[in-house]
């Protein structure tokens, strides 16, 4: 991985200094994502309190994370268990040499 960068972004009206190892243009597509949440989230109700927007796209977030992460357990499992499935039937009609 490549030296950490200063990305200077702008985030619901406040300017961030992120240090990143990451490509400039990623940290930037991170902040779009972040801010387009927060707005799904915040509505209409935009003379509230950012942080507490901020604090709910991050658990909403979080929350995606961790349940495509479960889906992809899951689904690594159920390939597992088929390529078992297989190799077994394959094992039965092969004779062994």
């Amino acid at each position: 991985m490549s030296e950490p960068k200063r990305v200077d972004v702008e985030i619901l009206g406040q300017r961030y200094a992120i240090r990143s190892a990451a490509p400039p243009d990623y940290v930037r597509q991170l902040v779009d994502y972040l801010e387009r949440r927060v707005k799904e989230i915040r509505g209409e109700a935009a003379g509230q309190d950012p942080g507490k927007f901020l604090v709910l796209a991050a658990l909403d977030i979080t929350d995606e994370l961790f349940r495509l992460r479960d889906d992809r357990t899951r689904s690594d499992g159920d390939a597992s268990a088929r390529v078992g499935a297989l190799l077994r039937l394959l094992e039965s009609v092969v004779p062994p040499r």
